[in-house]
Parts: C-alpha cells; sequence; structure tokens
C-alpha cells in the first residue's frame, strides 16, 4: 500500500506522491509480542516518527473528534490505527477492533491519510492535521461502518464485525464528510458537499479569463481562489442490500447532523438530554452543564464543578450523569464525577494528572485513550461506578524497553498571575552536580512528550543528546474573564492591543526558564528555544525582547507589517486590521518595533533555523531578507506539499534530525560525523565565524 495523499489546494484536488519509489512495508501495523527480557536501550528518531497512532497526535487536542467506536453491547470497541513510514513517505492505516477481553483483530487494512480543512478568513484552509473518523457499529452490532480515503477520495465503507471482506458502500467524487446507521440498520445516511465540484468548474473557468484577486486567493497557498466556506451540505439515505439511493428526509438529515456534534452532548434511555450552555454572551464564557429532564424541564447543576472545561457527559443505566473535566493548576487535572441531578455537589469517581481522550460509554464503562509524559498513548476502559481503569490495547509495547528521560512537573504563576506549568526533562543519565543545555519546546505539554505542538521538536532525542528540556504549558489568554468584550472580534483586538498576549506568555515563558535555572542544572549560556504557531510567535517575540537564547529553530515565520497586509491576502489583511493593526500605507513602526522580525533584523544575531512548509514560507521572506541583509546567522529549509502542520513521516524525521544537529552544534559543540552532512557543518561553521556578511558594503 503507498499512501498517494490528495491535497486540497484552493480549489483544485491533486494527487501528490512524496515518493513514488517504496512501498511501506505494513506487516508490523499491529503491534507485536516483546520479549519481556528485550535489553533497554535509548530512543531513536524512527521510534518516535513510526509510533502507532489513534486519533490525533497531540495530547491536548481538546476539540478533536473522538476516533473510538463502541459496540452497542459495550464489549468492543473499533477504530482506525495509523503508523507512519518514513522511508516510504506515507502511512499504514487498518481499522482495529479489540474486545473487552483485550483480543485484537484487524478488519480492513490500506487506504491514504487525509488531512483536515478549515474554515478561514475567505475560504477553506488546509491544516495538515490528520482527520479523525470514528467507525460505528450496525445497531445489531454486526457490521461496521468507517470512512476510508483512496486515491484522493473519501468514501464510506463497511465489514462484517467478526471479520470479512470490507466493501466500499459510495463511490463517489467527492468525499463523504459523515454518515450514521438508520435505526432499522437497513441503511446508511451520508453527508457530502457535490456543489464543491460545481465550484471547482467555475474558478476553472473563471480562469480562462484571470482569476479576480479578492478575499477567495491566500497568496502563500497559491493564486487559485479557495474553495468558498459553508457549501450546501447534501445527505442521502443509501439501501445497504441494493445500493439504492434518495435524498434524506429533513428528519434523517437532523438525525446526521445531531451525530456530527462535537460538543458534549448525551441522551438518556428515558429521553434526559445533558449538554452545555454558556454562562454569558461574552466570548469564551465557560460552559455549564444542563439537562432537560423527562418533563421537559431544563435544569442547570448548581456546583461550580459543572462549569466550564467539560470534555465529555454520559448517562449510565440508572439516571446518573458522569462528566470529565479538566482542572487544577492551569487544567493540568482530569476528573471523572459522577452527578445525580437530585443532588448539588457532583462526586469524583476518578482524578488524573494522566491525559485522558475520545472517551466514548460502553455500558457501564468509558473506553478512553489515556496516555502521560512517557507513555504513549493506549486504549483504557474505565468503570463508571469506581474509576477502576485497565489498560486494554498498547499500540507501541516497544516503549517498555526504551529509556526515556526523567520528568518533574514545574509550577509557576507569569506576571499577569495566569498559573502555567512547564515539564523538566533530563537526560536518561543524568546524575547530581551535572550542568546541561537546556531546550524550550512548546506550547502544550500535557500528554506523551512527543515533539511539542506540531510534533517537530523531539523532546527525548535532545534528552538522549545530553540535554534537558523545559516543555511548556501555555497559560490562559490574557483577555480571558475581561470585562467589557462582547465578540471574538473585541477578544482578539485585546489580545493584540500593546502585543498584550504576547507579553503575558514571554512573561510566562521566562518565569519558567528561571525556575529551571535556581536549580542549577543548565548552563545559563546555552539554552535553545523552539516553537511552531503561537509558539513560533513566542520564540520570536523572545529573541527580539529577551535575547538570553544561543540558538532558536522555528517551524513558522513571521508577523511583519508588509506580511500582514499584503502577502497573506486580502482576507487576513482585513482581519487584522479589525484588531486594530495599521494599514500599509500608514506604518506604525513604535507599534511593530516589539514584534516585527524585519525591523529588528540588525540586531537579532542568534542562529535561527527555520523549517517551514511550502504554502507558509511566503509569510517569512520580508523577516528572512532582512536577517540575510544584516548578515546574521538564518537559515530556512522548505518543505513541500505541507500546510501548517507538516504530515509527511519523511519530512517530520528530517525535522526531527536538522532540529537535533543543530541544537547539539550551537549548544554542545557537537556534529554528527555522516560524510553526507558535510555541507551543512560548512554551512553553520561559516555562520559561527562570522564569515557570512551583509549583502552589501553597508548595513542597511
Amino acid at each position: 500500500m503507498r499512501a498517494c495523499a490528495a491535497l486540497l489546494l484552493g480549489a483544485s484536488l491533486l494527487a501528490f506522491c512524496p515518493d513514488a519509489r517504496a512501498e511501506a512495508s505494513c506487516a508490523d501495523l499491529l503491534p507485536g509480542r516483546v520479549a519481556a527480557d528485550a535489553p533497554r536501550r535509548l530512543i531513536n528518531a524512527d521510534d518516535l516518527v513510526r509510533l502507532r497512532d489513534i486519533g490525533r497526535p497531540e495530547g491536548s487536542a481538546f476539540s478533536a473528534p473522538t476516533p473510538l467506536g463502541a459496540s452497542p453491547d459495550g464489549q468492543e470497541v473499533a477504530f482506525i490505527l495509523r503508523r507512519a513510514d518514513p522511508g516510504s513517505n506515507s502511512y499504514c492505516l487498518g481499522l482495529v477492533v479489540v474486545s473487552r477481553d483485550g483480543a485484537v483483530r484487524l478488519l480492513d487494512q490500506g487506504g491514504e491519510l487525509a488531512t483536515a480543512s478549515l474554515d478561514g478568513e475567505g475560504g477553506r484552509m488546509p491544516t495538515g492535521v490528520p482527520e479523525v473518523w470514528a467507525p460505528s457499529w450496525s445497531p445489531d452490532g454486526r457490521q461496521i461502518a468507517f470512512l476510508r480515503r483512496d486515491s484522493g477520495v473519501t468514501q464510506l465503507w463497511i465489514v462484517p464485525a467478526a471479520g470479512g471482506k470490507a466493501r466500499a458502500i459510495t463511490q463517489g467524487k467527492v468525499d463523504i464528510e459523515a454518515f450514521a446507521w438508520s435505526a432499522d440498520g437497513r441503511s446508511l445516511l451520508v453527508a457530502a458537499r457535490p456543489a464543491i465540484l460545481t465550484d471547482r468548474a467555475r474558478v476553472d473557468a473563471e480562469g480562462l479569463g484571470g482569476w479576480l484577486y479578492d478575499r477567495r486567493v491566500a497568496p502563500n497557498i497559491g493564486a487559485r481562489p479557495r474553495p468558498p466556506v459553508g457549501l450546501a451540505v447534501e445527505v442521502r439515505l443509501i439501501d445497504i442490500a441494493t445500493g439504492a439511493e434518495r435524498t434524506a428526509t429533513q428528519a434523517e438529515a437532523e438525525q446526521l447532523a445531531e451525530s456530527r456534534k462535537n460538543e458534549p452532548f448525551a441522551r438518556g434511555k428515558d429521553g434526559q438530554r445533558a449538554s452545555l450552555s454558556p454562562e454569558s454572551a461574552a466570548p469564551l464564557s465557560p460552559e455549564r452543564i444542563h439537562v432537560r429532564d423527562r418533563a421537559g424541564r431544563d435544569i442547570a447543576c448548581p456546583s461550580p464543578l459543572c462549569l466550564g472545561d467539560v470534555q465529555g457527559v454520559w448517562w449510565d443505566a440508572q439516571g446518573h450523569l458522569y462528566f470529565l473535566r479538566r482542572e487544577g493548576w492551569a487544567k493540568e487535572d482530569m476528573v471523572l464525577y459522577a452527578w445525580n441531578v437530585d443532588d448539588s455537589t457532583p462526586r469524583p469517581v476518578l482524578r488524573t494528572r494522566d491525559v485522558l481522550l475520545g472517551c466514548v460509554q460502553g455500558g457501564g464503562a468509558l473506553y478512553c485513550l489515556r496516555e502521560n509524559a512517557t507513555t504513549p498513548r493506549y486504549l483504557a476502559r474505565i468503570a463508571l461506578t469506581d474509576g477502576r481503569a485497565e489498560s486494554l490495547f498498547v499500540p507501541n509495547p516497544e516503549f517498555a524497553h526504551i529509556r526515556l528521560g526523567s520528568v518533574e512537573r514545574l509550577r509557576w504563576r507569569n506576571d499577569r498571575g495566569l498559573a502555567a506549568w512547564g515539564d523538566l526533562v533530563l537526560p536518561p543519565d543524568a546524575r547530581p552536580g551535572q550542568k546541561f543545555p537546556l531546550v524550550v519546546v512548546q506550547y502544550h505539554s500535557d500528554g506523551f512528550l512527543r515533539g511539542g505542538t506540531g510534533d517537530e521538536y523531539p523532546i527525548q532525542l535532545f534528552a538522549a543528546r545530553g540535554m534537558a528540556v523545559l516543555s511548556l504549558e501555555r497559560p490562559a489568554f490574557v483577555a480571558t474573564g475581561q470585562t467589557g468584550l462582547r465578540t471574538m472580534e473585541d477578544f482578539n483586538r485585546a489580545m493584540q492591543a500593546g502585543w498584550a498576549e504576547r507579553w503575558s506568555l514571554l512573561s510566562s515563558l521566562m518565569t519558567g526558564i528561571d525556575a529551571v535555572k535556581a536549580r542549577g542544572i543548565v548552563d545559563p549560556d546555552r539554552i535553545g528555544i523552539t516553537g511552531l504557531s503561537d509558539g513560533s510567535s513566542t520564540v520570536r517575540f523572545a529573541l527580539i525582547n529577551r535575547p538570553i537564547f544561543a540558538a532558536a529553530s522555528i517551524s513558522n515565520c513571521c508577523f511583519d507589517a508588509n506580511m500582514v497586509m499584503m502577502q497573506a491576502g486580502i482576507a487576513f489583511a482585513d482581519k487584522q486590521r479589525a484588531y486594530g493593526l495599521p494599514p500599509l500605507t500608514r506604518p506604525d513602526p513604535d507599534l511593530w518595533r516589539p514584534y516585527s522580525v524585519a525591523m529588528n533584523a540588525g540586531k537579532l544575531n542568534r542562529p535561527l533555523l527555520m523549517q517551514l512548509s511550502d504554502d507558509e514560507y511566503i509569510h517569512s521572506l520580508e523577516g528572512f531578507t532582512a536577517l540575510r541583509e544584516y548578515g546574521q546567522p538564518v537559515e530556512m529549509h522548505v518543505f513541500p506539499g505541507e500546510h501548517h502542520i507538516k504530515w509527511q513521516p519523511a519530512h517530520r524525521r528530517a525535522a526531527y534530525l536538522r532540529n537535533l544537529d543543530w541544537f547539539a552544534y550551537w549548544l554542545q559543540g557537537a556534529r554528527d560525523p555522516d560524510p553526507a552532512k558535510q555541507d551543512q557543518y560548512a554551512r553553520w561553521d561559516a555562520m559561527r565565524s562570522h564569515e557570512a556578511t551583509p549583502i552589501s558594503g553597508d548595513r542597511p
């Protein structure tokens, strides 16, 4: 199986095969037995790149849909298992069922990785984040329906739950986006947007006379106008036995729409409903649990434990409501509560610092994905009555024999009083009294410490190479709770005013570094910093305003005046002007000075590595060009066919290894003896010896 993934660029569906020379070997998609006496060893890059994954990889993916589907009797759970293969730059995927007793069976194997797009200003935007599709069991439990992508199109498939040949139910030209079984199990409801074909043809025709440059165009993605937001969803009903199709009724379409809801919602067997409602109309208002009882009355849970950060709600057979909530210091804990609607105070059933993701109910238990700082994700079953947890399926048993660095949770408040935390990771062989270089990784740190947000900065690889790592969890938004904010535009304007959010995050970063330095275990002259997206913004702001770092690496760049108003397109520019940034024709250097790489290029003399996607690198050109003109130590690499999050396994591996080499070179003076890296070190040696000079005789 070779995953030749389809990329949605503008409105064009382009087949993209990063490496057509090799086929992925998927024989080890399911884990094999690992000998109990297998020798322990240090981690390597392929251990991380080839992790078997269920759902989205980041532990803090709060809003991601569940990848799990529980059987009607609650005795089994199905999911799509994924493993990257960097050698072929593709993925192995398969439909897996795990039984209550831990038995595992692979029902289907094949297909391509699908990446998600989101509604952006002016049109749809590709993200690089994996799509998450939960398999669904027929009402009688005898068949499983699931989505699978082949040849660039996502179709609906079914397979006998006991095993047998899987077959496609749909053969259309557009993606199936959602599906649900009919009540009798004889038919399937499917949702798609066939209007995408009409839009694609319209844009093709427009191109014959030249595309209008308007809000649809994001120059970083390309000149072609993007697919519009809000194309109509069409729902059809397909008879499984005959293949006959018809347009769904309004009631059937509403049934499918309800099944697609990603927010916590539960319906009890006696008609009770539980959902969340915001406390106010303010942006990001916390949500409270509400129950609509059998008589139709709305009952708000009065306890503060029912307000904010609820991750899921479920009813048991006795009419008790269970809910999972994040709480504690900067939301580092997860607590499962039981609430009798007649009582005022919920009862805690389970409290853990582990991350629980994608929980679905199966009988009197929850099936959840569980992980922690040193344990990759696995499938667990948690009894609702007493919170007793057991492991059902460990996708990566090899990690039991990999020596990882030790992890300690540090906590602090920044100068705004906001709570934050960081995980301090020390090398596996750390001894008392040793001092290490320190690498900062951002910007979420819950769950397995893999590569930070975006998964490009391999925390445990840094530790295995003798570096300490501070993995940061960002504090709450500085504008949260601020009075007088009525809309998200108000909220974002408050965040951007005077770079308030950036200063808050910088304070959290520096306070965390100070907490590590106070322990006397790091060399203050050998601190590196990394980041993607919001983390990259923190890196750049820190390099300008707190230049304590010996080297830096970022995955996105930059936020400069010309970039904001030109390179990201009309829609993005209009949005930033609404947030308070000046237009291109009325520059405000004083406003931009704390944040602009281009304006500060003359003093940014710290080695900076940029590893960027090809649909974002254009944003870096203003800052990169200014750094180059000043002869600063900067290097840029552009990865083809990538988006905000890099999804291709070969690229992930390359980013890991280059980041490892970069920080080993600048913080430890070490180099990989591989002859293939000779040119890399020649460039870096030139940077170190100041052989890089301005491109003209006088500095600008």
